[in-house]
């Protein structure tokens, strides 16, 4: 029997909702499959090809919704989980018990974990440190910018491989170790440390970079990522640096799309916008506190717009 998982690539949480779902579909009804993992990334033209179904038994974790018939077990918590307002409508009308949607969690992880127990009475206390961290991660619950940005703790060390890897052959290695290793002992593998010594370094540089490139104005922080040969960022390095900002709107480029991000501190006392609903203006999304937008490779003029756009909004 194959199975195959659909999740949120170079995303801690993502990887970890995979390893959460593996490991309890592995405890209770099928030991003894083969599970094959598939990233998804969010692009100018999200589309869910017929051949990505292709497992006996189909999930998608962590990421939008599909209509396809083969899909059996789909978990997400984004505001923004549907394409359409018809993926919506099919949702709502199909009633699948194996489909769950609920935007309150903060992580996808801990609301498979919450599911599991709930309706099907599992747990597995080993997966504990992993749901904990994937809660604190995705629902930015560090204590402080410096817990976020200096990577002391092994799972803050692990998002930064997670999201910054070439590929996705890691991240898949990551999530068949998270289902039963600890988070120590992943960070220890060989090739993980191998991959986080040169990343680490690239952190450092863009910490540089993100401090020359930005501006501040009202308490939003913009900086213009494009030509700058850094492809992602620590999303709380702009409040590490800008710690009296609100919000932060950013522009980069990667190999597969033109990104917008939209964020909001974590420990600002107070945030009036919900930012995954700006973000779909735009055809975007995510969570009322950090969304994003994903334009064509070249896109930049748009992705520009766009960006100047929300942060005349964030700044009124």
């Amino acid at each position: 029997m194959k199975v195959r998982i659909l999740y949120h690539d170079h995303c801690f949480d993502g990887a970890a909702s995979a390893a959460f779902f593996s490991r309890f579909l592995k405890q209770t009804s099928h030991p003894d499959a083969d599970y094959l993992y598939t990233g998804m990334a969010h692009t100018a033209d999200q589309l869910f090809a017929e051949s990505m179904f292709d497992g006996d038994l189909n999930a998608i974790v962590d990421f939008k919704y599909s209509p396809n018939p083969k899909l059996t077990w789909w978990f997400d918590h984004h505001q923004s989980a549907f394409l359409t307002p018809e993926d919506a409508d099919h949702y709502q009308a199909g009633k699948n018990s194996l489909h769950f949607f609920d935007p309150g969690y903060r992580s996808c992880t801990k609301f498979i974990r919450d599911i599991a127990r709930d309706r099907f009475g599992y747990t597995d206390t080993t997966l504990d440190d992993l749901v904990k961290w994937a809660d604190i991660i995705d629902g930015a619950q560090y204590a402080s910018a410096h817990e976020a940005v200096e990577l002391s703790a092994p799972a803050t060390k692990l998002v930064l491989v997670i999201e910054a890897v070439k590929g996705s052959e890691m991240v898949q290695n990551i999530i068949r170790a998270m289902q039963t290793m600890t988070l120590d002992e992943i960070v220890a593998l060989p090739e993980v440390a191998a991959a986080f010594a040169p990343l680490y370094e690239r952190h450092l540089r863009s910490l540089d970079i993100i401090r020359e490139q930005a501006s501040t104005s009202d308490g939003v922080i913009f900086f213009d990522l494009v030509g700058k040969d850094l492809e992602g960022y620590n999303k709380f390095v702009p409040y590490y640096l800008f710690p009296d900002s609100t919000y932060t709107v950013s522009v980069s480029e990667s190999t597969f799309r033109t990104k917008v991000s939209v964020g909001s501190s974590p420990w600002a006392k107070e945030v009036n916008h919900n930012l995954a609903t700006i973000c779909e203006r735009y055809g975007g999304g995510g969570h009322p506190r950090v969304g994003a937008i994903s334009f064509p490779v070249g896109a930049v003029d748009a992705a520009r717009k766009a960006a100047s756009e929300i942060v005349e909004e964030l700044s009124s």
